[in-house]
């Protein structure tokens, strides 16, 4: 093992002690957590109209500060945007993380302070790596490279103080020095904002190098090892790089692609290791080998809430702070954070599969969605685009719903919708073109994902006959006003059943 390997996996070891501390003294860590952002945004805007000064407990926090989605904040986002400071929080605001829109935003902007890069994302990087080593003593990882995979979006210029970028774009823009010495391929095409040339010049950069770690979301690390594949000859890529050892993966559900990676590389060693991080934080790693589950992370700036999903509609939804929360419930995720996000509902749901330490899994989304491939795609995208090739192509929509189709060997990734028309489109291509097309408008992602055909294909259309849906829900004995076809789903099983009834029933 050399030098340097020994070096930094001893230093990154001696992080272990604090995180034993936290998962020990939980309550009290976030109740510490909670103070400090309080104490350090107290004479911010925000925290002079909520009395921040004279605030002494959860429960003060609780009932003076309201619940918040992107749609209540994003006026104090805006005047960030323009260069105003000391709004949110104290600290200048020049980073700004883009990702997939709301109703009414074609995309997000979410503020991301110094202190969340160092003490959240920078920190949480190191965690990643601390953990590991700490399970694998006899790990080499730091004897070759980490392949990392920027972001969709290059980092661009709002006016002379504001920058915004894919969160991963942001943050190797901002890495510290010495990042570059265990990191490849270089910043210039970590950066290229063409993800037809940013990956072939990515594989055939970095696969003369020793590489033994990759990070990174599964579908477009996979598209990545198919080109080094492409381009050497090799038959996997434990023939490229024969020391690779881990890949630390996010973003959206492993599942479908696991056995597509075990695949291409066929070793018992090779380490997998899930990660929750966000553009509004970083908030757990899986910190036991093998584990369907993540360490909630609790001393990252971030104080967590969370609402039981059979309370989420509710006029006032309760928020129950980690003290309070049990195992096998759905929750909706609340965070306080050290960007200035205040009690920010981020749209995500977990699950608590223990408490003692509290360890987590994420169970969803509080809205109808398709993420399987990084693209966030939600039912108010699709609604408007469906209405938009309908209206252009004289077709009337009765019931649809949409899934992913995952990439395989056979196949290549795009949405699947089933449709039932009350009337056909005039020309089913076109329809399919112009659904596309208005999605690449409303959704900055999944133009991402859609360029250039590298990740997502066009959309496949599956017709179906008049009543289809009805007879399925009523098979299912869901017929009545509040059971409703699901729009959107991450994953097949509701289009492949409907079209398994299809099947036996024609």
């Amino acid at each position: 093992m050399s030098f340097i390997n020994n070096v930094v996996s001893w230093f990154l070891k001696k992080r272990i002690s604090q995180i034993e501390y936290f998962k020990k003294h939980p309550v009290e860590a976030q109740n510490n957590t909670l103070m400090e952002l309080i104490r350090v945004a107290r004479y911010t805007e925000w925290g002079k109209k909520h009395g921040f000064a004279n605030l002494t407990s959860y429960q003060m926090f609780r009932d003076r500060v309201p619940l918040q989605d992107y749609e209540d904040v994003k006026p104090y986002i805006d005047r960030l945007l323009k260069g105003e400071q000391n709004i949110l929080w104290p600290t200048d605001i020049q980073w700004f993380a883009k990702s997939s829109g709301t109703t009414s935003d074609r995309s997000k902007f979410i503020p991301i302070s110094q202190e969340a890069l160092s003490n959240c994302h920078y920190k949480a990087s190191k965690d990643v790596l601390s953990i590991y080593c700490n399970n694998n003593p006899a790990s080499r990882i730091f004897d070759g490279k980490g392949l990392i995979m920027g972001g969709s979006h290059k980092v661009s210029e709002f006016n002379n103080r504001a920058y915004f970028g894919d969160l991963s774009a942001v943050l190797l823009q901002n890495a510290p020095p010495l990042g570059e010495f265990f990191r490849t391929p270089d910043l210039s095409l970590a950066l290229l904002d063409n993800w037809e040339e940013k990956l072939d010049k990515i594989a055939h950069a970095t696969y003369p190098k020793n590489v033994t770690s990759i990070s990174g979301v599964p579908s477009l690390n996979l598209v990545l090892l198919k080109r080094v594949l492409e381009i050497t000859g090799r038959n996997n890529i434990l023939e490229v790089w024969p020391k690779l050892e881990l890949f630390i993966h996010g973003g959206v559900s492993f599942s479908p692609y696991r056995n597509q990676f075990e695949k291409i590389i066929p070793s018992p060693d090779m380490h997998y290791m899930e990660t929750y991080n966000a553009s509004e934080g970083f908030f757990g790693i899986q910190d036991e080998p093998g584990a369907d589950e993540m360490l909630l992370m609790l001393d990252y700036g971030i104080f967590y809430e969370f609402i039981p999903m059979d309370e989420y509609d509710r006029p006032e939804p309760r928020a129950i702070p980690l003290a309070e929360v049990d195992t096998d419930t759905n929750y909706a995720m609340v965070i306080s954070t050290n960007a200035g996000l205040w009690r920010y509902l981020i749209g995500d749901t977990i699950r608590f599969t223990g408490t003692s330490p509290y360890r987590i899994k994420i169970s969803g989304r509080t809205k109808s969605f398709i993420n399987a491939f990084g693209e966030e795609v939600i039912v108010d995208n699709t609604d408007s685009a469906l209405q938009t090739a309908s209206q252009e192509t004289g077709a009337i929509i009765s019931e649809y719903t949409a899934a992913p189709i995952y990439l395989g060997d056979k196949q290549s990734a795009a949405h699947q919708y089933i449709i039932e028309f009350e009337k056909e489109p005039s020309d089913l291509e076109r329809f399919t073109n112009i659904l596309d097309e208005r999605m690449k408008a409303l959704n900055s992602d999944y133009e991402a994902k859609r360029s250039a055909n590298l990740m997502l294909k066009k959309p496949r259309i599956t017709m179906v006959p008049q009543q289809t849906f009805f007879k399925w829900m009523k098979s299912k004995g869901k017929i009545g006003g509040q059971h409703k076809v699901p729009r959107l789903f991450n994953d097949r099983k509701y289009v492949d059943d409907i079209l398994s009834f299809l099947k036996k029933n024609s």
